[in-house]
């Protein structure tokens, strides 16, 4: 593992580290916010590019970052109007995404310096204490994340977290992906291994239904261009202008799973997703707007997707879905693997 600084925030040193394999393929992270600020994969002519979405320096992503490569938590996704109740006790967090929470609040994972440390073969160990009342949630949480790149191409992306009181807890990664480098992610072919997913409100909250996708816009059991019908008239689309929904992972919650599968034909670069969680958000940067700039390009809409391995949201308001609580005597745990290769 290479490590180099990456500058500083305030007085404190952050750093980049690089993750390379035998085949060349290379992750470039940050422990500021845990940011992929690079992943370097072949394509079917062995020639690499870049594959993830992100900014050029330290600084413009504490400037502006709408959540490339980061980190998320406390609780990413969303909680209804910022609020829950845990144990009889009823919590208030920031109202950060019109009248909901988003993704930890004003300062979450995302921004935040990691303690780094070497965890082994192309692995780094990323940890964070989270003190008690932190954006408003309960309990000193300890979080370790571990980036591990393995020989064949898989970046396996493995958290584990312990708390001393009772809290909830919903880890990802928000990376956004471009398999092509092009303008936009629209000529993807997407294929999610799911058949049910959760319809949301104008606000995307969650109604609390477990919908099947099949028949509708949502469907993408087999392979989809993802520009296909982005644009319909189905109610759910137009309300997150696009796909931003949590679907609901087919097998058993726990076990490491196919999540999804996305190729892209120009260049034959394809990307499997698995993982342990019960759901993965499909978010086609819808709200993308060209005011962020990186790597040479401005981000226009949906120039990047995201794969978000999760529970579902708003799950503390929702008693159907799998509890996101974690108490003192529980270890939470959890594993996602994003798998480059070509076709």
């Amino acid at each position: 593992m290479k490590i180099q600084s990456y500058g500083h925030i305030g007085q404190t040193p952050v750093d980049l580290y690089t993750l390379i394999n035998k085949n060349g393929v290379e992750v470039k992270i940050t422990n500021y916010g845990g940011i992929i600020t690079s992943f370097l994969a072949p394509d079917r002519n062995g020639i690499l590019g870049d594959i993830v979405l992100g900014r050029d320096s330290l600084h413009d992503y504490v400037q502006a970052n709408p959540f490339f490569g980061c980190l998320v938590g406390r609780v990413g996704n969303r909680i209804a109007k910022g609020r829950f109740t845990l144990d009889g006790v009823a919590y208030q967090v920031l109202q950060n995404d019109g009248e909901n929470h988003l993704h930890g609040g004003k300062v979450g994972f995302d921004k935040v310096i990691w303690q780094a440390q070497d965890a082994g073969p192309n692995s780094l160990a990323l940890s964070y204490l989270s003190r008690d009342d932190e954006e408003g949630y309960p309990g000193n949480l300890f979080v370790t994340v571990i980036y591990a790149l393995s020989e064949d191409n898989m970046l396996r992306i493995h958290y584990t977290a312990h708390t001393d009181k009772a809290t909830i807890l919903n880890l990802t990664n928000h990376t956004y992906f471009n398999l092509s480098g092009a303008p936009t992610i629209l000529d993807h072919d997407m294929q999610l291994f799911a058949s049910r997913f959760t319809p949301g409100d104008k606000g995307l909250i969650p109604t609390g239904e477990l919908t099947l996708v099949e028949g509708t816009p949502m469907d993408f059991r087999a392979s989809t261009r993802i520009g296909d019908r982005i644009d319909s008239d189905y109610d759910q689309l137009v309300a997150g202008g696009g796909y931003d929904h949590n679907y609901v992972v087919d097998g058993e919650m726990g076990t490491l799973r196919p999540a999804a599968r996305v190729s892209e034909p120009t260049t034959g670069r394809v990307l499997e997703a698995f993982t342990t969680e019960p759901g993965i958000q499909f978010y086609a940067g819808n709200f993308l707007d060209g005011s962020v700039t990186g790597k040479g390009r401005s981000y226009i809409k949906r120039s990047g997707f995201c794969l978000e391995t999760q529970h579902f949201p708003d799950s503390p308001n929702q008693p159907n879905f799998p509890s996101i609580t974690l108490k003192p005597n529980q270890t939470f745990v959890s594993t996602t693997v994003y798998k480059v290769g070509v076709a």
